[in-house]
């Protein structure tokens, strides 16, 4: 390691970006014979805590913009997984809910955690320290504050503002 604060290798966005590939890459061969990606699998994993769920719901679960959800959600109904249909009582929601068929294919998915594990070498505590580290820092960056007129001055070499 070096002292040097830009150092590539200092810096944690990069860690979590080159984990985040490299975790989802060794997902893939484990999620192939299920038929689903690894964003699949995680529509699968919020379905299969709630069978019926709208679009924003799905979305506000996931993290993920309802745009970017709704071609999975596509996919994972041209798979017999769920179906989409607009709710009778609001034209403008999309209820997701899951099929039978998507409620078995659970039942294959309950190894994939523990082949996870054993594929990377790790015990379910490492796992789990790393998950709520993971979650220590989600919770950190989404309570930071804005970026203050001062260090927007340090970026742009500018002299900050008394």
């Amino acid at each position: 390691m070096t002292d040097d604060p830009l150092a590539l290798e200092q810096q944690v966005c990069f860690a979590l970006s080159r984990a985040s590939r490299a975790v989802i890459g060794a997902h893939r061969p484990v999620l192939e014979p299920l038929g689903l990606t690894h964003p699949q699998y995680l529509v699968m994993l919020a379905m299969w805590e709630r069978r019926r769920q709208s679009l924003k719901e799905l979305s506000t679960a996931l993290a993920l913009e309802p745009a970017t959800l709704s071609p999975l959600v596509r996919r994972l109904e041209s798979f017999g997984h769920v179906t989409r249909r607009r709710d009778d009582a609001d034209e403008r929601t999309l209820v997701i809910e899951l099929t039978d068929q998507g409620l078995a294919l659970r039942e294959r998915a309950r190894a994939v955690p523990l082949v996870m594990m054993e594929r990377l070498g790790l015990k379910l505590t490492d796992v789990e320290t790393q998950r709520d580290l993971l979650n220590l820092l989600i919770t950190a960056s989404a309570a930071a504050p804005e970026v203050t007129d001062a260090q927007l001055a340090m970026l742009s070499g500018a002299d900050p503002v008394p």
